[in-house]
């Protein structure tokens, strides 16, 4: 789980919801069009164009708009910009594991859900290399908790993470060669994304 650092709203989201008078009020079911696509699109470029809690690459067929404490919740603002973010899965294919924000669903317990807006979250996850991620301290219950609620651990994923870590395995490359390789993939590209199971390259090669 890669930190993310939340930015301001995007503009058009804040016009849209600054329309509102006596005959219009603004609800995330009506959150839809240029203003929609805005909030979204802000969501996957903070991210570096990861999901908030896998790290695969965020596309937009195929991920969703995700609130960390749900929606459901009365006491939550369904149209707070930081409580958003951008995860994978968006329609689950029949026969698909779900996994992240689809399988956490309207779970949410702050006290044993690892936030990605925490700046301690990348360290309470340590991963291996055939890809399997587990709670960098035993004792860390919440990152135990999460890993299982967002389902980090199914079989998809550990073979999705395995297969990132593979060309870094190469005999081939030199040490040098090698830390410029790692090096380079922790950095932003130039389209500004983020490589897929960052977290996972830096605790396994740095």
């Amino acid at each position: 789980m890669k930190h993310i650092v939340k930015g301001i709203e995007p503009q058009a989201f804040e016009a849209w919801k600054g329309l509102a008078s006596e005959d219009w009020h603004p609800d995330y079911a009506g959150l839809s069009g240029p203003a929609k696509k805005a909030v979204k699109t802000a969501l996957m470029v903070e991210q570096g164009w990861i999901c908030c809690y896998c790290e695969r690459r965020l596309t937009d067929k195929d991920s969703h708009i995700e609130h960390f404490q749900p929606q459901s919740d009365p006491a939550v603002d369904p149209l707070d910009f930081s409580n958003m973010l951008c995860s994978c899965q968006n329609h689950v294919k029949k026969g698909e594991p779900r996994h992240c924000g689809n399988l956490k669903g309207n779970w949410f317990d702050e006290d044993l859900l690892v936030s990605p807006v925490d700046a301690s979250c990348e360290g309470r996850f340590s991963f291996a290399g055939n890809g399997h991620v587990q709670a960098a301290d035993s004792n860390d219950t919440a990152a135990i908790m999460t890993i299982q609620r967002l389902g980090l651990n199914i079989s998809k994923l550990i073979a999705l993470r395995a297969n990132a870590l593979s060309p870094f395995l190469d005999d081939s490359l030199t040490q040098d060669e090698f830390e410029r390789f790692v090096h380079g993939y922790l950095q932003l590209n130039s389209s500004g994304m983020y490589g897929e199971f960052w977290t996972t390259i830096r605790s396994v090669f740095q």
